[in-house]
């Protein structure tokens, strides 16, 4: 399979269980290693990097299920995202404390801005682990805004969350497309927010794309309906 997402869009990803969309993703990330072919982020080979150095690189991933550090803070859960923080050397953090302070200031002050403009200021001091799927959802978004990402795959962002945080994802999604230049791509499941997100959408089957271009497209496309309602009929077999 081929696939390209543009610098500055939110390309959708779709297809049936099993299709091999979160497989993919995991090699892009580099949590898996290709046998073959070649990952390339801004016409640089990145295959087989692992995922730190694409952090470093502006490539974030988030998960289906948030994997938030469930003890502290949502604040703190934003602060430490930051890398290279001069903090994190025992010796710089006793003898550079003034670098410290002003460089956690910094961070801290960044962390605000982010807490507003996913308007979840009034979470910041509560435990990550207290949160819902919809606000843990939101900080996963809230982390990537911590960073200098570039490209930014989202797995599932609707999976499981309320439709009024559902809202709220998707209008924090198409703002830092829209105002921060984020270029995304997002698995999901959720059609009518594929449909108001994303353009253009991909589907996904048996490990191959199958279909591409705007959603009112993929809704008319037979092999796309073959591959949904084929895989239905499948496992609907097997349950008899």
């Amino acid at each position: 399979m081929s696939l390209e997402v543009e610098p500055g869009s939110i390309t959708g990803l779709i297809g049936p269980n099993g299709a091999g969309k979160s497989t993919l993703f995991n090699i892009v990330a580099g949590l898996i290693r290709p046998d073959h072919g070649r990952v390339y982020l801004d016409n640089r080979d990145i295959t087989g990097h692992p995922p730190y150095q694409l952090f470093h690189q502006g490539l974030v991933r988030t998960f289906q299920i948030p994997h938030e550090l469930a003890r502290m803070t949502v604040r703190e859960n934003l602060m430490v995202v930051p890398p290279g923080q001069t903090g994190e050397n025992l010796l710089a953090s006793w003898f550079r404390w003034g670098r410290v302070r002003r460089q956690e200031a910094s961070v801290r002050e960044q962390a605000e801005e982010v807490l507003d403009f996913l308007s979840i200021r009034h979470l910041a001091d509560e435990r990550a682990a207290n949160l819902s799927g919809g606000q843990k959802k939101l900080l996963d978004l809230g982390r990537t805004m911590m960073t200098e990402a570039r490209a930014v795959l989202l797995d599932e962002p609707g999976a499981g969350v309320n439709r009024t945080l559902l809202g709220r994802i998707t209008d924090a999604i198409q703002r830092l497309n829209r105002e921060r230049g984020y270029t995304f791509c997002l698995i999901e499941h959720d059609m009518d927010l594929i449909a108001r997100l994303c353009d253009p959408v991909h589907v996904m089957a048996n490990g191959a794309v199958i279909a591409s271009g705007q959603m009112s497209e993929i809704r008319q496309n037979e092999e796309v309906r073959e591959a949904y309602l084929g895989g239905a009929a499948a496992r609907e077999g097997e349950a008899q």
